[in-house]
């Protein structure tokens, strides 16, 4: 670790990396950019952004970040995955073998909702988030068709679940970086800051 009590990674190989690191600024957490497997080595927890999945996987596979990646989750290191980063921790995609990280006992369907003229904004009650529900930003977002073992299904709306959490381990299908409330980044941080503890 750093001098800081900890410090929060944003992937940044594609995707809505950029958002996210601002949330985390709003939040007075520590955050930097992370590409490589040394900078991967020097963080408390980590953020997947959205973007695109399969783009993600390969670039994750190229820069040599899969396996430090799961085991970095084996150390108990918390990750967040919002729209592509949830695809990814998945241990099933449905109709696809792209590249995975496999680290969520959880089953996704990809573009759940339709194209991207099909995106949309909904009020969800998260389990474990107080102060009201949540605005949740859809943009092609995937849907969890099932969870398993240690998975936690935390919010659903009509198509199916859309926040789960195992562990450390928190999946997301919308975009909370896209709005002002920063309650679902604040409860991640709690997370991070747990295991910068030694917890």
């Amino acid at each position: 670790m750093s001098d800081s009590p900890f410090w929060v990674g944003v992937l940044g190989l594609q995707g809505a990396f950029a958002k996210h690191l601002e949330v985390l600024e709003r939040c007075r957490a520590p955050a930097r950019l992370v590409r490589t497997a040394e900078e991967l080595e020097d963080i408390a927890g980590l953020i997947i952004p959205g973007g695109e999945s399969t783009t993600l996987g390969t670039l994750i596979t190229r820069w040599g970040l899969a396996e430090p990646l799961r085991a970095r989750a084996r150390e108990g290191m918390p990750i967040m995955g919002t729209c592509a980063g949830l695809i990814l921790l998945a241990k099933e995609i449905v109709g696809s073998d792209q590249f995975r990280l496999g680290l969520m006992d959880i089953t996704v369907r990809r573009n759940a909702f339709g194209r991207q003229v099909d995106s949309f904004e909904q009020d969800i009650s998260i389990k474990g988030i107080a102060g009201g529900p949540v605005r949740a930003v859809f943009i092609r977002a995937p849907v969890i068709e099932e969870v398993r073992d240690g998975a936690e299904a935390l919010a659903e709306v009509e198509a199916g679940i859309v926040a789960a959490r195992q562990g450390r381990l928190l999946a997301l299908a919308f975009h909370p970086e896209l709005t002002e409330d920063t309650r679902l980044h604040e409860h991640f941080l709690a997370m991070v800051r747990e295991f910068a503890k030694g917890g």
